[in-house]
């Protein structure tokens, strides 16, 4: 007679465990893993315009056109890699060393040796200038 008496409380709790998994689900889902942001580009200055060319041949195949993000990398143009946070010495290091996975599920990053270091102060560029046309800008990192 109790498992009945108490079914009712148990399919009450079964409904807000239910709920609160699928509220936690929707919260941490990035889409498979996949996070994507609309980007406006803006009217790059030359040597931005020099680093949008490497960068589609080097990164977009990862990172999206104008760094908004694929299956298989995270958007660059994020409030994360804002300069408070990854200044651009990350993103030197990045591509020079790889870098393990740590914001994002994708896996680690592997070295792009390719890429000569005149090619990434330019992709540096054109990162910024596509961060600060969508309101990314400097602020300061707080743990």
């Amino acid at each position: 007679m109790k498992v009945a008496e108490n079914i009712p409380k148990l399919l009450v709790l079964a409904v807000i465990a239910g709920g609160l998994g699928l509220f936690a689900s929707r919260l941490l889902d990035t889409g498979g893993g996949a996070v994507t942001v609309k980007v406006a580009v803006p009217t790059l200055s030359p040597v931005a315009a020099a680093g949008r060319a490497t960068f589609d041949a080097n990164c977009a195949q990862c990172h999206g056109k104008s760094g908004s993000g694929t299956k298989q990398g995270p958007p660059l143009v994020h409030d994360i890699y804002n300069p408070g946070h990854h200044a651009d010495e990350a993103f030197r290091y990045a591509v020079r060393r790889g870098v393990r996975q740590h914001h994002w599920p994708y896996g680690n990053m592997p070295s792009q040796p390719q890429v000569t270091d005149p090619q990434l102060a330019e992709i540096v560029s054109y990162v910024r200038e596509l961060q600060e046309a969508n309101g990314i800008v400097y602020r300061p990192h707080r743990m």
